[in-house]
This record gives structure tokens, sequence and C-alpha cells, in this order.
């Protein structure tokens, strides 16, 4: 796909960005936001994490039922310069993202707006010397609360919501992992890059966009059995990447991953009689149903 820096509609691939929140694993790590259910579970033995993961309620127009990541499609105020920022500069993530400088300013900046809307986490603070430890911010007061429904109403933009507050994003909080196209097929397309994030010190996730019915934190080896019982509906991306955190084994592991950042587009295809999601290594999965548990 032609990079482009365009923000355009119709049958194009619509820019977005994709968030996995990753935290140290925790006693009862199915545990998340309210609506979850708590199973007492500690993850395997030699993996330390769990993802943030939340299911999309059954209105959605796009994947209803099925469990994603915090994240959604880029704003045009997203590419704005004026937006506070440390970390790798834009024309560096542009590099690595394989885009133009305004498309990998709008992405970070999607990548961070959206995870805040959706689930109260804010990978920003104050302009700190790098290195320095981040000041803890709460997020869950109710002068933070109207900031984060301004943003998801769009009445606010993300540049004036940080400029006030003194605060800037960190990008280097963030972590290239993949860049996923929806099939050429589906009505609704997306060219969604995604980035692996840490969970900032002191912040919980909350249950607060209204796009999800419930959270969960979960090891993310236990995905694609999840997943392939029907228990856990997903796109075929995201089954893909909580297999390569689960392969990393550690948060130190998937800071250290060694990642390329190219497209890739599955098909929708006739496998056996059924209609499969076929990604280019020949890995096929059904289209997700909506779950049907509580």
């Amino acid at each position: 796909m032609a990079e482009q820096s365009a923000f355009r509609g119709g049958t194009e691939a619509r820019p977005a960005a994709t968030v996995m929140l990753l935290r140290p694993a925790r006693a009862g790590a199915e545990r998340a936001g309210a609506g979850a259910a708590g199973t007492g579970r500690v993850p395997a033995a030699g993996r330390d994490m769990e993802v943030l993961l939340m299911r999309r309620v059954r209105s959605m127009g796009f994947a209803p039922g099925a469990y994603v990541f915090p994240g959604g499609i880029v704003d045009q105020r997203d590419a704005d310069g004026d937006l506070p920022w440390t970390g790798p500069s834009p024309a560096e993530w542009a590099r690595v993202l394989g885009t133009d400088v305004p498309m990998a300013r709008a992405l970070v900046c999607a990548a961070v707006r959206e995870t805040f809307e959706e689930t109260g986490v804010l990978l920003a603070s104050g302009p700190e010397a790098a290195g320095a430890p981040a000041i803890t911010l709460d997020t869950a007061t109710e002068e933070w609360e109207r900031d984060r429904r301004g943003l998801v109403d769009r009445s606010h933009s993300f540049t004036e919501v940080l400029s006030r507050r003194g605060l800037v994003v960190r990008s280097e909080w963030l972590r290239a992992w993949s860049r996923w196209v929806t099939p050429r097929v589906q009505s609704r397309r997306f060219d969604t890059w995604f980035f692996a994030a840490e969970l900032p010190p002191g912040q919980e996730s909350r249950n607060v966009g209204g796009e999800a019915d419930l959270t969960r934190w979960t090891d993310p080896a236990r995905v694609a059995a999840e997943n392939a019982a029907g228990r856990m509906p997903m796109l075929p991306p995201t089954v893909v990447s909580c297999a390569e955190l689960a392969a990393c084994r550690t948060l130190e592991g998937v800071r250290e991953a060694r990642r390329d950042i190219v497209p890739i587009e599955p098909d929708v295809r006739d496998v056996d009689g059924q209609t499969r999601i076929v990604t280019p290594d020949g890995a096929h999965y059904p289209l997700p149903k909506p779950d049907a548990t509580p």
C-alpha cells in the first residue's frame, strides 16, 4: 500500500492505531475493570506479563462481540505539530513506522489518545528529563473525566488537554509492533499500526469508553486456546499479536524484540466449505462470532 498522509474514507483503508497495554503478572490474572470475572489463575511460570483485552459491545458495526486491544481511527487533529512530546521525534517514528512525518505524528497521538479514551490510562506525564521516573497521574478524577469525555465527543483536542495541564506524550513508552490492513473485500477497512506499551506507574485501567462491555487482563499465552474454543472471539491480528507477545515470555522480552513494520493484509477465502480469514503465511482463522458468555 502506498505511503500517504491523506485522511480518506470510502473503500480506502482508514489509518488507525491500537495499543497492546501490558503489565506485570498479578495473582487473579483474569481480573480487570468492572464487569470482568476473576479466576484466581496465575500466569504460567516463566511469563511475567498480562495484556489488556476489551470485548466490543454487540451493537458495534465492526467486529461486534470480538475481543480487541484499545485503539481507533486517526483524527485529523492527531497530526497537530504543536502536540507536546518527548522521546523519539516524529521523523524517527516515520522511519520506524514506514510513513511520512505527519502520519507518524498522528499515529503516535492516536495510540495515546485512544488508549486514554477507552481505558482511562494516559501514556503521558510531566516533561521530566529522559530516564527520570514518571510522576504518577490520577486520571480517575472528575476533572480528568470531563477532559476524557471531551476527547470522545471531539469538543477538545488532545493537544489542548495536554498543553493546559503541562503534560507531554511520552512516545518513548510506545514500542512499534506491527501493521495490519483489513482485507479488501470488507466494507469497513482499516490500516492499523499496533504498538506495545507498559501500564504507567500508579495507573489502572477502567471501563469507561462505552465501546466495550468487559475488559480483562490475561496471559497472552492463553488467548489462542480461548479463541479456538469460542470463548474469546477475535480477529486474526489480535490472535497473532497475543501469540507473539507470549513468545517473548516477559516484559523485558517485549522490550528487546526486533520488529519489522511491514503491512500484513489477510484475505477472505473459502476453506473446506467455510469462510476463513487467511494470513499471508497461509494460516487461516474463522470469522469471529459474538461470545455467548456473560
